[in-house]
């Protein structure tokens, strides 16, 4: 087990000089290293997560989206570094904020907005909502709202890659507090023993819910977990999408060829509350700040502006496509039907099931 020595500071105490780190040298070196239109591709990709989650939050307030929904505002260095690191054929489990994971799993903005908006064109014929959207296709498995729920199920079809000889890799993605549940470590626990190939990904944004990691957890330090299990950890700047992706790619890799799991912790800052509807007055002016500084796009355009890999025509027209690409698939959502009333029970069961029972609330209860 390893962890990188580089080290930030943290936005909740002063006193721990290592939440997040850096793994894979400076950021400028990695930069220079890279291809030019990779660098503005992961740009344009983390940009794109941004507007569209900004202008979810806008239909939210328009009450074009119900239920409840939550934003990968300020993660989305984590979202796009983990996607580039996956094969198309890999699967991904993620908890209910996951529509940058969507985004970037390669499903159509168009479908993932109809299913944020309740329409039948969603991900989930609009019966899913924000929390749990699902596409075979691009093999996203889930959106749980359930804390955890996810994982025991990702586990599960690790194991069913392995007993088919398979060469995919599972991503279980999760938020900090879902380490202090039983199904984390029960699963963790099997995964190893069993050599099963996924990837665990611990998105720590420092507070879950309402509730710094420090109040929480024993051990803040969340990569540290996998050593009970004697499985590799990482903890892995989330603000840095090069890190992201290259420690990500290294860890998917090496499950991918020997059947090792891994545990990886993320560190990010969420810039807005738990969900859309939370002010997130738990937080201090200080912890507010410190997460603004670390903006992963904000970070990620003045680096590529310094390295020349972006002018401010570039990154104009970069803005202007991400808007408009936005805006078609609010159009899209709009100009999609509700799901009819008579399709609730298509997907109850994947197969038919005698005796199941159709009846909407208003129908009797007796029909004689």
């Amino acid at each position: 087990m390893t962890s990188s020595t580089t080290p930030r500071k943290s936005a909740r105490r002063a006193t721990r000089d290592s939440i997040a780190v850096t793994a894979t040298g400076p950021f400028e070196t990695r930069i220079a290293a890279e291809n030019p239109d990779t660098l503005r591709g992961l740009y344009r990709d983390m940009l794109f997560v941004r507007r569209f989650e900004e202008r979810t939050a806008q239909s939210y307030q328009q009450a074009k989206i119900g239920g409840y929904c939550h934003l990968n505002l300020g993660e989305e260095a984590t979202v796009v570094g983990m996607g580039a690191a996956m094969r198309p054929t890999d699967y991904l489990f993620t908890n209910y904020r996951e529509h940058g994971y969507a985004l970037a799993k390669g499903i159509e903005p168009g479908r993932v907005m109809a299913e944020l908006y309740g329409r039948s064109t969603g991900t989930s014929k609009g019966w899913g909502g924000s929390m749990h959207m699902y596409d075979t296709t691009t093999r996203l498995l889930g959106g749980y709202a359930i804390v955890g729920g996810q994982i025991p199920l990702a586990v599960g079809a690790a194991l069913a890659i392995d007993y088919r000889g398979d060469d995919d890799v599972v991503v279980c993605q999760m938020g900090e507090g879902t380490t202090n549940i039983g199904a984390f470590h029960e699963s963790l626990n099997i995964a190893a023993l069993w050599n099963l190939p996924i990837v665990f990904l611990v998105i720590n944004n420092q507070t879950g819910m309402g509730t710094t990691v420090e109040k929480s957890s024993a051990e803040p330090d969340l990569w540290k977990r996998a050593c009970a299990y004697r499985m590799r950890g990482e903890r892995v700047d989330g603000t840095d999408v090069l890190a992201v992706r290259d420690v990500a790619t290294e860890l998917i890799e090496t499950a991918r060829r020997e059947g090792k799991p891994a545990l990886l912790e993320a560190v990010s800052f969420r810039l807005k509350g738990h969900s859309v509807v939370d002010p997130a007055k738990y937080r201090t002016s200080e912890a507010v700040s410190v997460a603004r500084e670390n903006d992963p796009i904000v970070r990620w355009h003045a680096a590529l502006f310094e390295a020349g890999v972006l002018t401010e025509d570039s990154a104009a027209d970069i803005e202007e496509n991400v808007t408009a690409e936005v805006a078609a698939a609010v159009e899209f959502a709009d100009a999609s039907p509700h799901p009819e009333p008579s399709s609730l029970f298509d997907f109850t069961y994947a197969t038919p099931v005698a005796g199941d029972s159709h009846r909407l609330p208003a129908d009797p209860l007796f029909t004689h």
